[in-house]
């Protein structure tokens, strides 16, 4: 377990690396994570929402289909939520971009 588990650690982490320089496909991959509890992560819908949120402002079609799927199952407040940890988010990128 420990091998799958550390592979599965260094796919999230290199995905949010990825994530941080803006790729779609890596804010995508995140949010399918999340979704589907894949690479060593819990089903998370407001994360997953968060991710496929910011994979569709960096331009992800497959992104805008997917936030629409789950956000079905999502109340009003964990949109609300997964909306402001999105802002977090970007405001953080922002804030390391300009240091």
């Amino acid at each position: 377990m420990g091998n799958s588990l550390k592979s599965a650690n260094f796919l999230m982490e290199s995905r949010l690396a990825d994530a941080a320089k803006g790729c779609a496909d890596a804010l995508y991959d995140l949010g399918m994570a999340y979704s589907t509890g894949g690479n060593g992560v819990e089903v998370d819908l407001v994360e997953a929402h968060k991710w496929f949120n910011l994979a569709a402002l960096n331009g992800s079609e497959a992104a805008m289909m997917c936030r629409a799927d789950i956000s079905d199952d999502m109340t009003a407040r964990e949109i609300a939520e997964a909306q402001r940890q999105a802002r977090a988010w970007l405001q953080s990128m922002d804030q390391r971009r300009a240091a």
